[in-house]
């Protein structure tokens, strides 16, 4: 049985980035020159040449600058869902203004799609050990899913703990979580589900991750982000050394690795895996308490 896999792709500009954010204030956003919708265009045209449909996380900032790019993804056939209003990390805000970011990026989203928001991605999966209160607002917000944990240990962000497969993070709620990807080997667990991973590593590697998650019945969750297949972008030149790689490395390379990706394995929207994994997603409620102020 060929297994359906969770293709997405985390909507923000090149200079919203987690690896910027200390280096580029938010407040000058609106003086840079934006990408994201020719960007986005290259992506569109990529996953129609494969015939393949995703979900488009995407930021409420971009959703009320270019609104007319939400409205293409949507009418090609694509998922719009929320990665937040402007890039905050969860624990950076607090369970009462994650709520109001929650309702103004979903708002703008839905206002300039025509489609019901039900997913959530944490910027820089930062719904972690830290922030396990995210659940009941998603919760209260009507959120089907949230796709906003790596189950890894990182310098970044993760969450270790977690479990590498979908999850109830709540016992009153149908909310469930789907990790983004990991693999298993010789005990470890390694990070495999896209990004930085994908762009810099040999294709091989994520190609032997996604079929063992594969082999297990479960569907892998890849993600990147328009600036990715962009080597053409400024450069930040006085973000810090480590940045810049992370960044800026193999840029060239990933849309031709995408091409081979969508070839090699079947992809969908990830409100498709949604009903399957939630059959069979265990309960994990997270410790300490669950709210926050």
């Amino acid at each position: 049985m060929t297994v359906i896999n969770g293709l997405s792709v985390d909507v923000e500009e090149w200079f919203q980035v987690g690896a910027f954010e200390r280096v580029i204030d938010p407040a000058a956003w609106g003086s840079y020159a934006p990408r994201v919708e020719d960007n986005c265009a290259r992506i569109l045209d990529l996953f129609a040449a494969a015939n393949a449909r995703a979900t488009f996380f995407t930021l409420g900032w971009i959703a009320r600058r270019h609104p007319a790019l939400i409205r293409r993804i949507a009418d090609a056939g694509h998922e719009i869902a929320s990665h937040g209003l402007a890039h905050a990390r969860v624990f950076t805000l607090g369970a009462r203004v994650f709520g109001e970011d929650l309702a103004e990026s979903r708002k703008a989203l839905e206002d300039a799609s025509g489609q019901p928001i039900l997913g959530y991605r944490a910027p820089s999966f930062s719904i972690d050990a830290r922030t396990p209160w995210a659940f009941d607002v998603l919760a209260e917000q009507g959120y089907a899913y949230s796709s906003s944990v790596a189950p890894v240990a990182h310098d970044h962000y993760g969450w270790r703990e977690a479990p590498r497969f979908a999850f109830r993070p709540l016992s009153d709620s149908a909310l469930i979580e789907i990790p983004v990807t990991t693999a298993e080997f010789v005990g470890r667990r390694l990070a495999a589900g896209g990004g930085g991973f994908f762009r810099v590593l040999p294709y091989a590697f994520s190609r032997w991750a996604i079929r063992q998650v594969n082999a297990a019945g479960r569907p892998a969750v890849f993600y990147f982000h328009p600036w990715e297949i962009d080597p053409g972008q400024p450069r930040v030149a006085h973000a810090p050394l480590r940045s810049r790689l992370r960044h800026y490395t193999k840029l060239d390379q990933m849309a031709g690795k995408l091409a081979t990706l969508l070839e090699d394995f079947t992809w969908g929207p990830m409100h498709r895996i949604v009903s399957a994994e939630a059959a069979r997603a265990p309960l994990f409620v997270p410790q300490p308490a669950r709210r926050a102020a």
